[in-house]
């Protein structure tokens, strides 16, 4: 139901930073005891490698900052600020930013993501944009997300737009407070920020054999495999070079039907699907030159993918498993929530094995929140114990 927010925000035009002296004054007056709203934009559909090409920041009295991140190399004034005890950085579906914060030294002491706690209250429909139609009544400017972020200068929509991001999350947590509250479930959120805030970033590693996850590589013959690998690896250099994302120079579908059916010629590859004309002229002396390395391989320099044999599940934690479904199913419309966030599949197999037999027990499972066993933890046991 659409519900009546506050008046609309009396906003001050947000700052432009971008020297380290601006960054440091900005981190100095966001350190005090309070809530900082965060939101970053990067260039991934543009250029290759990605950027982070902005960060915006907002405090509740609307006071808001736009920190540039292609000027400003140094953000540890930034980071200690969202590494401080009493400040609550706030998000939406903030995996992303908080990702590309941590590689670059941030640790977020208290979090709170606006995405998270609209699914404890059973929202299907996530988007920044859905959730403050409904709880707050409130319209963002039209999205810019697939914009080119790493321009200068930023267009007058662009930065309306990216203070627009942080600017009412303030509001919606409030409100999605008062309803999480209500419903007994902001201990539960807060958990879940809690890990989420913890969580590692992953690092950027160059797999060699990357290639075989696409669609259909599997299913290659060991020399059409080898095409495919020695294409991947050229469109990977020339991403580099063009600074392009890899799918604007080759789609992996373009990738698969090239290692199907490797043209001999520039006519043959005219043929396949996404060589047009333009891969062609710029791209296909090159193509056919990593077709013709592919060909020249020995046998056994052919690559050779391990079959992963599935692992073998012992019957009783079979049958585990599937009255863990069951039960899900069943016990999701009672809640409210999605079946994934009741009981993710990751978790379900780890319960399954473990078979705990008391709620203190399952809480121990790795991943399995406090909240999921104080709150679930007697139906899950029983589960367990009859199957």
């Amino acid at each position: 139901m659409r519900q009546t927010g506050p008046p609309p925000i009396a906003t001050i035009p947000s700052r432009w930073v971008e020297t380290t002296t601006d960054l440091a004054a900005v981190a100095l007056r966001l350190r005090a005891p309070g809530q900082v709203a965060l939101d970053t934009e990067g260039d991934s559909l543009h250029h290759y490698p990605e950027r982070l090409s902005l960060i915006q920041l907002a405090v509740p009295s609307g006071e808001a900052w736009l920190v540039d991140p292609l000027a400003v190399a140094d953000l540890s004034p930034l980071a200690s600020v969202v590494a401080a005890p009493a400040v609550v950085t706030v998000v939406h579906a903030g995996d992303n930013d908080l990702v590309q914060l941590k590689r670059r030294g941030f640790a977020f002491a208290s979090l709170f993501d606006t995405s998270i706690a609209a699914r404890f209250l059973g929202a299907r429909a996530l988007g920044l944009d859905v959730l403050l139609q409904t709880y707050l009544g409130v319209e963002l400017p039209p999205s810019k997300q697939r914009d080119d972020w790493s321009r200068r200068p930023l267009s007058e929509a662009q930065l309306r737009y990216a203070e627009a991001d942080v600017l009412h999350l303030f509001a919606l947590k409030s409100r999605l407070t008062e309803e999480l509250a209500r419903a007994g479930r902001l201990e539960w959120v807060e958990e879940e920020c809690a890990a989420l805030a913890a969580q590692p970033a992953s690092e950027r590693v160059s797999d060699p054999n990357a290639f075989a996850g696409l669609k259909g590589a599997r299913e290659l013959r060991p020399r059409n495999l080898a095409i495919l690998r020695e294409l991947y690896d050229l469109r990977e250099q020339l991403a580099r070079a063009a600074d392009r994302p890899p799918f604007k120079i080759l789609s992996a579908e373009t990738l698969m039907a090239l290692a199907q059916a490797p043209p001999a010629d520039g006519a043959a590859m005219a043929q396949i699907v996404g060589c047009t004309p333009r891969v062609i002229s710029r791209w296909g002396d090159a193509i056919l030159a990593a077709v013709a390395r592919a060909h020249a391989l020995a046998d056994d320099a052919l690559p050779v993918l391990e079959r992963r044999p599935r692992p073998r599940i012992p019957g009783a934690v079979a049958r585990r498993i599937e009255a863990l479904r069951q039960w899900r199913s069943d016990a999701a419309p009672r809640f409210g929530l999605e079946p994934g966030l009741l009981l993710p599949n990751r978790l379900i197999g780890a319960v399954a094995a473990a078979r705990p037999g008391d709620p203190g027990a399952l809480a121990s499972v790795d991943g399995v929140r406090r909240w999921r066993a104080e709150t679930f933890g007697t139906e899950i046991v029983a589960v367990l114990a009859s199957a």
